[in-house]
This record gives C-alpha cells, structure tokens and sequence, in this order.
C-alpha cells in the first residue's frame, strides 16, 4: 500500500481508517499526529520573522527571513549540526518547519516572541520606520 494521510473530520473518517488498517499488510507501519499549524499560524510566523530581520543585526550581520526561520528552528528543535559535505560548512538536520503540528508552531511562535521581548523587537502590525536597529 502507498503512503497515505488522512485528515478526521468526522466519524465517517475514522470508519474509514479502521477499515484500512484491518486490510494492510502485517509489519505496516501507522503514525498519528496532531493537527498541523494553521494558515494563520504561518502568516504570523512569517510577519514576526520579517520584523526580526529589519530590526536585528547578528553579529555583526544583517540575516534573511529564511535565516532567521531556521535559526529559531534549530534553536527550538536542539539541532543536530554535522559536518557538510565540502570543507569547512556544516549543515543543521531536522529543521523542516512544515512537518511541525500545530503545538510545536506555537512554541516556535512563543520562542519568537521572547526573543524580539529580550531585545526590544517591535512585533506590531504597524510599521516604525523610525525603529531603532537592535544588536544581537
């Protein structure tokens, strides 16, 4: 049997479910998991990332919306760091946030907000343009 995901819904849904697990094969493997992060969970995600971006220099270095996701990734997740595979770069494992449900995008948000807190990050939907720059 391919990979297959099921959303439930309703009860008809778990009908269904209980149906196919008494069809496959022994050795199968099912995962359940929560319910994934929301569209409005992301949209928030990606305003608060680009505020951090605008107001905070790190080390030294102004960093991307992407740099800071995986950033706050890694730092949420304890990332795995392992050696790339050219001289001299390393590589963050496991920092995909689109497999995360929706209770580990909200730490991930929580995270967020206590760092721009921490560093007087202005999270507000209106935009300062006279907003001082922070230092990391």
């Amino acid at each position: 049997m391919s990979r297959r995901s099921f959303v439930v819904r309703h009860p008809v849904d778990r009908e269904r479910i209980a149906e196919l697990a008494w069809k496959i094969a022994d050795g199968s493997r099912v995962d359940f998991s929560g319910p994934r992060r929301s569209n409005d969970q992301n949209a928030k995600l990606w305003v608060m990332l680009t505020k951090v971006s605008e107001q905070v220099e790190w080390y030294g270095k102004k960093l991307s919306t992407e740099d800071w996701k995986d950033m706050f990734t890694a730092s949420l997740r304890k990332a795995r760091v392992v050696p790339g595979i050219d001289n001299g770069s390393f590589v963050p494992l496991g920092m995909r946030t689109s497999d995360m449900d929706s209770a580990e995008f909200s730490d991930l948000i929580e995270l967020i907000n206590a760092f721009a807190a921490e560093r007087g990050v202005n999270l507000s939907a209106e935009d300062d343009i006279n907003q001082p720059e922070v230092t990391g």
